[in-house]
């Protein structure tokens, strides 16, 4: 696939987009699940830059880099402020139970302050220091037995009380490191974003240098035609080689025309064809269809098929393609997180990945080709993207 724009800037991941984490500030569940994806994602983009390494250096490489590079400091802000979340949200419930605990405390010493004053109007005798008859010495002994009550209960509000006390002396202890790690993590919160900010104007920087230098704007388009056709080649060895564990459809691939499923709900950012590339005003083709879709969505296989290349590919980020027989393959790109592996027989429906975020938002590369040839994907859907 070729999305020369996405393919331009598809390592750069959404710098400018949303930030993510502002709706699961209140809950930590949704805290904790949504540090857990950006580790993954921190985990995606060292493999990135680690494998950026290793290919050629040019004005793409270059790009891609910068963009990671924000895009590492877009999760460390986003981590800073959900672990600020947290520890927040400690602070709140520890006052809270503190507040419970005191609330107690008041109402047990209150209770306690009560009895004892109605014990020591009774005396130890209670009101009863003679009894002239068998009636009252059975109202002396209902009412000794009424004080032992009330004296174990003393003890036991006592007990209590000592055990909230301790409990509150503890509870003011975690505040007190809880109020200290909020206080850093605020701390860290505030570097983070500024570190953020300098990221993101080195890209804008970048970019805005790219669009006044000609001569740099060619060397990108040579590197995009260069890993379109590499691309192309990699295809040509898959079909050219003799696989005796080559994807035996149950059913002819080429009779899903018109009735393939969306890999992802969303809406058209870019049909197949032929566009007009925004930044040097230059025709290029477009082999696919570009996908504005949710980030993180689920992408699922449109048909029964095999994975016969689950990993990162240059501009193209993490990318699956799935053989589906007779020369047919469903291409996958700019993922944010694969699912599947090599070899891997998926039915359709079953999830390959998630939408990955780029510099124009979160988007999914999707193409269908017949041996090399790339195939508008939109005439295969049975719900086209608009």
């Amino acid at each position: 696939m070729n999305p020369v724009r996405l393919l331009l800037l598809g390592a750069c991941l959404g710098l400018l987009g949303q930030q993510p984490g502002a709706n699961a500030r209140q809950d930590p569940a949704q805290i904790k699940r949504r540090l857990t994806e950006i580790q993954a994602r921190l985990g995606s983009v060292d493999q990135q830059l680690e494998a950026l390494k290793k290919r050629r250096k040019g004005v793409l490489v270059e790009l891609q880099a910068i963009g990671l590079d924000a895009d590492r400091m877009r999760a460390q802000a986003e981590t800073a402020r959900l672990k600020r979340d947290q520890a927040q949200l400690e602070v709140t419930g520890i006052s809270a139970r503190k507040g419970e605990i005191q609330q107690e405390l008041t109402r047990l010493r209150l209770q306690l302050r009560q009895e004892v004053r109605w014990m020591q109007a009774k005396g130890p005798l209670g009101d009863l220091s003679f009894f002239a008859s068998l009636s009252s010495f059975e109202q002396y002994v209902t009412q000794g037995r009424y004080q032992v009550y009330l004296r174990n209960q003393e003890r036991n509000k006592l007990d209590r009380i000592l055990t909230l006390e301790q409990d509150l002396a503890r509870r003011e202890r975690e505040l007190q490191a809880a109020m200290q790690l909020l206080a850093a993590d605020e701390q860290m919160t505030i570097q983070a974003q500024a570190g953020l900010q300098l990221h993101e104007a080195r890209l804008t920087e970048f970019l805005d240098g790219l669009k006044q230098d000609e001569s740099r704007q060619q060397e990108v388009q040579a590197e995009l035609a260069e890993e379109a056709l590499q691309l192309e080649r990699m295809l040509t060895q898959l079909l050219a080689k003799p696989r005796t564990d080559a994807f035996a459809a149950p059913s002819a691939f080429a009779g899903l025309a018109g009735e393939l499923p969306q890999p992802t709900p969303g809406t058209l950012a870019q049909a197949f064809g032929e566009h007009l590339h925004p930044l040097f005003k230059t025709k290029t083709m477009q082999s696919g269809l570009l996908i504005a879709a949710e980030e993180g969505a689920p992408v699922q296989a449109v048909a029964d098929g095999k994975v016969v290349y689950a990993d990162l590919y240059q501009s193209f980020g993490p990318m699956v393609i799935m053989d589906h027989g007779a020369g047919y393959y469903s291409l996958y790109t700019h993922l944010e997180a694969l699912t599947v592996t090599k070899g891997q027989v998926l039915k359709q429906g079953e999830a390959v990945g998630t939408v990955g975020v780029t510099l124009d938002g979160a988007r999914l590369g999707f193409e269908i080709r017949h041996l090399t040839q790339p195939m508008d994907p939109n005439k295969w859907l049975k719900v086209r993207y608009r």
